[in-house]
């Protein structure tokens, strides 16, 4: 009795023949299983035509019996087609590599249906046949959801994908029609939200490479959108108490003023700019009796060229600057 064949070629030898070459045989059907168990091989495809893939009986290199492909080639003629037989159940992982954008690429039975490839598409598939078609059990493992760039997430089991949630390689992450970017606490119920201003001109905030080098600094803005550290210049800075003109004062200074042993003048910022501010605490409520001076500094005083004498107990006041014309006015009285 003759060797047979099984469907994807391994030889299976009767009893009594082939005396002596037992031992090739066998491992060359070991190789073909082998093939069939994690081989890797390309095939081309065929450009406006058919591709029949058959079994090589007692020999390795058969396509049929490799577990991986690569599909090679360029379509510039029509459509590829690779058929399997018939009642030849088999599983596949397919990688389409073909290089065209115009024309279709098919894996199928003869005479059944199979997975096709659109134009232009590539990629890689997980293909078996039932014996009468080709079925792709990628399928059976999501499909992508969505239109291209859409970044995919966990939709009630499936892929979802949303045309409000994008990634573009030349840009990055896209968050469309005002949708929020929340950032969640460590119980998950309360969260802080961004999220554009309902129309706006397209701007970008690059941030600073590192931390703030003091406590209180604030973040500050270049006209292109480049952010950085900076002191906070909008609160009061108050000093150390004083006995004498810290010679000038400075602007956005707050001075505890101590007349007990002697009055003294604090004269004001020379140059000042609008809204400069200065302000002055009686520390030992003695301004009654050691009055303090307030130098104009050249700039008017509550729209008067002289200077300012405080004789009240206990005074407190801010000093503000608005313009050569009015110059210092008391903010706080």
């Amino acid at each position: 009795m003759p060797s047979t064949y099984t469907a994807l070629g391994i030889q299976k030898m009767a009893t009594g023949e082939k005396a002596g070459t037992w031992g090739t045989l066998t491992n060359t059907n070991w190789d073909i299983i082998e093939q069939i168990s994690g081989g890797y091989t390309t095939q081309a495809i065929p450009d406006n035509g058919t591709t029949a893939l058959v079994k090589t009986e007692g020999a390795t290199g058969a396509t049929l019996a490799t577990r991986v492909w690569k599909l090679t080639g360029t379509l510039s003629a029509g459509n590829g087609i690779l058929t399997v037989p018939d009642s030849t159940p088999n599983w596949w992982l397919i990688n389409n590599a073909e290089g065209g954008s115009t024309y279709t690429v098919t894996v199928k039975t003869v005479s059944g249906t199979g997975i096709t490839w659109a134009a232009g598409v590539t990629g890689t598939k997980l293909l078996y046949s039932d014996g009468t078609n080709v079925l792709d059990a990628s399928a059976d493992f999501g499909s992508v959801a969505g239109s291209t760039t859409e970044i995919q997430y966990n939709n009630a089991g499936a892929f979802g994908g949303d045309a409000n949630l994008t990634w573009v390689a030349a840009d990055g992450l896209n968050i469309g029609s005002q949708k929020e970017l929340r950032l969640q606490d460590t119980t998950g119920g309360e969260y802080i939200g961004m999220k554009a201003a309902g129309t706006t001109t397209s701007y970008t905030l690059t941030m600073p490479a590192a931390v703030a080098t003091s406590n209180d600094q604030i973040l500050t803005s270049t006209t292109g959108g480049v952010l950085s550290w900076v002191d906070n210049s909008g609160g009061t800075s108050w000093q150390a108490v004083i006995t004498a003109d810290p010679g000038p004062a400075t602007a956005g200074n707050g001075y505890f003023c101590n007349t007990t042993s002697a009055a003294f003048t604090l004269t004001l910022p020379l140059s000042p700019s609008l809204g400069d501010e200065v302000t002055c605490v009686d520390y030992a409520g003695t301004f009654d009796t050691n009055n303090l001076t307030v130098g104009r500094n050249s700039e008017k005083i509550e729209g008067t060229a002289a200077d300012l004498t405080v004789s009240v107990e206990r005074a407190a006041f801010t000093l503000v600057y608005t313009d050569s014309t009015q110059g210092w006015l008391l903010k706080d009285k």
